[in-house]
């Protein structure tokens, strides 16, 4: 592992234990960026929530567990309810979050840590943009990441809808979580009148009037995280 994957690790994983990791399901999602650093985002679809450290809380062996006891088993069972509604709980808590930020024109909770939810938003780069990221409901890893630097460019990267560069397609891109676009089925547009430095859309960008236009289909064949590197004109 890469050292900045390790970094990246470090910083994240307290994050992870503290509350759930949102993710995308089924989805439609498009960015246009203009050479002006005006810019429009779109997501349309499934949010799932995750719980990454449950799975390895479950997996500890319990020195106490005894499983011919049936009152154990009992006591056990109704722990996992208690886990369960409370789980439960805390979605629609999270529904209510995100439905109060800018952006999110409906968010409804459907159940079984599912999310539909239709954003839209638009803006000037003058700084750098993510999404998603509500600190009331604990999402913490970004699906998309917009960076605005100082020498004109705007990188785009989307982590969630692809693995990271340099990840093999089986192995999970932090600890104890398997890889978040794992449940991710859709896909992304980008929409650019900007000079194109770098992308790694493997069909290239076609042009359309003055825009060039880039789609990346996100599913069960794991391919590299969209990136695209665009020079501003001003």
């Amino acid at each position: 592992m890469r050292l900045s994957t390790r970094i990246g690790s470090a910083l994240l994983l307290p994050l992870l234990l503290a509350g759930c990791l949102l993710v995308p399901g089924k989805f439609s999602s498009s960015l246009t960026i203009h050479g002006d650093r005006t810019f429009a985002f779109t997501y349309k679809g499934e949010l799932i929530a995750s719980e990454p450290a449950a799975g390895a809380a479950d997996a500890m062996p319990d020195a106490t567990a005894s499983p011919d006891n049936a009152a154990d088993a009992e006591s056990k069972a109704l722990d996992k309810a208690a886990k369960l509604k409370e789980r439960e709980e805390k979605n629609r808590a999270i529904a209510t979050a995100l439905s109060r930020e800018r952006g999110y024109r409906s968010v409804s909770y459907r159940g079984n840590g599912i999310f539909d939810v239709d954003y839209a938003i638009e803006g000037i780069l003058t700084t750098n943009f993510i999404f998603p990221f509500n600190s009331d409901a604990e999402a913490m890893l970004p699906f998309i990441a917009v960076e605005a630097r100082k020498d004109g460019t705007v990188r785009m990267r989307a982590p969630a809808f692809g693995r990271s560069a340099g990840q093999s397609a089986t192995a999970p891109s932090l600890p104890m979580m398997n890889d978040p676009s794992d449940r991710a089925e859709g896909s992304f547009t980008l929409v650019t009148d900007a000079e194109i430095i770098a992308q790694n859309q493997e069909a290239g960008a076609r042009s359309v009037g003055s825009n060039k236009i880039m789609v990346w289909t996100v599913g069960k064949i794991k391919q590299d995280a969209p990136t695209a590197v665009l020079k501003m004109r001003n």
